[in-house]
């Protein structure tokens, strides 16, 4: 069974930094697409950005040119650093691992998601 933990999350001012970590276990961490969403109150939660096992990232409009996700296979863990932040992307930030349970697309999927972590950033 499959479980993912974030850290990192934090009170920051407008324009901080933070690093957000998510600690991958119960399978092959290297083979899976990792993703990192967010949602704050009232709005509908959004994919922020993905991290594909060939190593392929994509971001949402509203972060690209700030956040960077990253992945440390040794360490099974995904990484958002997040730069230059504004109020709106307070939320918190959920993590996300899709793959293959076996060796090939013939196997059964997985879609694990972790608990959250808190992101606020105040003006």
């Amino acid at each position: 069974q499959g479980q993912l933990v974030e850290s990192g999350g934090d009170l920051v001012p407008a324009g901080g930094s933070l690093r957000l970590s998510c600690a991958a276990s119960g399978f092959i961490f290297r083979l899976s697409d990792m993703g990192w969403y967010r949602q704050a109150p009232g709005k509908q939660r959004e994919l922020v950005a993905t991290h594909t096992s060939s190593n392929t990232a994509t971001y949402a409009d509203s972060v690209k040119g700030r956040f960077t996700i990253s992945r440390d296979n040794a360490k099974n863990t995904v990484y958002l650093q997040m730069n230059n932040l504004k109020p709106e992307d307070t939320a918190v930030y959920h993590c996300n691992a899709r793959g293959f349970k076996g060796a090939s697309v013939e196997s059964p999927r997985y879609d694990y998601w972790g608990q959250g972590t808190q992101v606020t950033v105040s003006s």
